[in-house]
């Protein structure tokens, strides 16, 4: 597991409501994705907020911003396919540890004011990427 060599930075951070993910909580093939994972571990709320539905089915949600659609292994429903934007690809929202499926889409649609990505996830993205740039240049 990944989590203890990066603990102690989360240590740091203050307190939030709840910590979105990029990745999965109970919309996982084992029902227990990386949002479970950092649930659990922290005792935190979490949410996994997906960019793909990996191999769950969904209906197509409305194209209206905050239209969802349930997310679905077989006949369970493990997430939402939610509209973050006006006729935009929705993300694909599971409950972490802590917090309801209704609870998880309205934090996403709270996280997602211009774009389809949560702000959490594309400013974690971008330090990403110019640390990448910055180690091989």
């Amino acid at each position: 597991m990944r989590f203890p060599r990066c603990w102690p930075p989360w240590t740091r951070w203050p307190a939030r409501r709840a910590w979105s993910c990029d990745g999965y909580g109970l919309a996982h093939p084992r029902r227990f994705g990386l949002a479970s994972h950092l649930g659990v571990l922290t005792g935190l709320p979490t949410i996994g907020v997906a960019k793909n539905p990996f191999t769950f089915t969904y209906d197509d949600p409305g194209t209206a911003r905050g239209s969802s659609s349930p997310l679905r292994a077989d006949a369970d429903e493990v997430g939402r396919a939610l509209r973050t934007r006006d006729g935009v690809k929705p993300v694909f929202v599971s409950v972490g540890h802590r917090v309801t499926l209704d609870n998880a889409c309205a934090h996403t649609l709270a996280l997602t004011p211009e774009y389809r990505l949560p702000e959490t996830t594309r400013r974690a993205d971008a330090l990403c990427r110019r640390a990448l740039r910055e180690a091989t240049a």
